[in-house]
């Protein structure tokens, strides 16, 4: 019986934290383990540069197409699956969430739209490119085995991964040195909470953290996104009460505690207020 959603950690097969995988003319086979684990969590970012071919995945109950020349990142703790393979060339490179470079780390946690897709120029794969053969190259043991050598392999995956969080950052227009208060007040509110939702549930506790009065919190998420801050909270804790109710056999109960609720009567009178039905019911038809 599965308790948990696997979550597979970078450790298990690379001890660099880092993994660069070359594809050419790949399919989705069920011998290929780095490409088809299931429904799965990674404790580590995920990119992927699509020169060619089809793809098709689940990420968090949405379906991620594309069958353009195009990049894509996975982030942390997402649940997703590989759902179809055909032809595709390109890269695939997995980091652990700790090597990632800060600046990187924050445009992909402080979008405020859904990661996506993004179809790119020949210049740019041809760039992409070129640095994921060079850190791949720069990831032979002989060469990690100087001081020297691990600054080289650390710049190259600052520039590949520096990259992907420029045009992801260029193409949704997030210019965070000149944007206003609003949104810089937006972008920390929804960064906090994907990382508290599980022990902080109101407004009024992420207002105190962010030093301002839960009644201008409340105001600005609203003007921005058009939906209250008690919408995000609670988003965030649908989105997660899904992939334990679908992806684990928890109980209700169980799930409730694990989302950080000691009523698990409560919890479900709230999923079903949110979902539209009781949990039991969303995990019957979504098994």
């Amino acid at each position: 019986m599965k308790q948990a959603i696997p979550t597979y950690d970078l450790n298990d097969i690379s001890q660099h934290g880092i993994l660069v995988e070359r594809m050419e003319q790949r399919d989705h086979k069920s011998e290929d383990m780095l490409l088809d684990k299931g429904i799965h969590r990674d404790n580590n970012y995920i990119f992927t540069c699509m020169e060619s071919g089809h793809v098709k995945m689940m990420v968090d109950f949405k379906t991620v197409e594309s069958q353009d020349p195009a990049i894509f990142c996975v982030l942390p703790g997402q649940v997703h699956q590989g759902l179809m393979m055909k032809d595709v060339s390109g890269w695939f490179v997995a980091v652990k969430a700790e090597l990632i470079p800060e600046t990187v780390r924050s445009v992909f946690e402080e979008l405020l739209v859904e990661i996506q897709p993004l179809s790119v120029s020949k210049s740019w794969r041809e760039k992409i490119n070129t640095s994921a053969r060079l850190l791949k190259f720069f990831l032979s043991d002989e060469i990690l085995g100087s001081k020297e050598g691990s600054l080289v392999v650390q710049s190259q995956l600052h520039a590949l991964t520096g990259m992907f969080a420029f045009i992801y950052k260029h193409e949704n227009r997030v210019k965070t040195a000149h944007e206003p208060r609003a949104l810089q007040l937006t972008r920390a509110f929804r960064t906090l909470v994907r990382a508290e939702f599980k022990t902080m549930k109101s407004p009024s506790a992420y207002a105190a953290l962010l030093n301002i009065s839960r009644g201008y919190l409340t105001e600005v998420i609203r003007e921005v996104t058009g939906k209250s801050a008690q919408h995000w909270i609670h988003q965030e804790i649908l989105i997660e009460s899904k992939r334990l109710l679908v992806f684990t056999h928890l109980t209700i109960k169980e799930i409730a505690y694990e989302i950080g609720y000691n009523d698990h009567t409560y919890f479900s009178r709230l999923f079903s207020k949110l979902e539209g039905q009781p949990p039991s019911e969303f995990r019957d038809k979504n098994r």
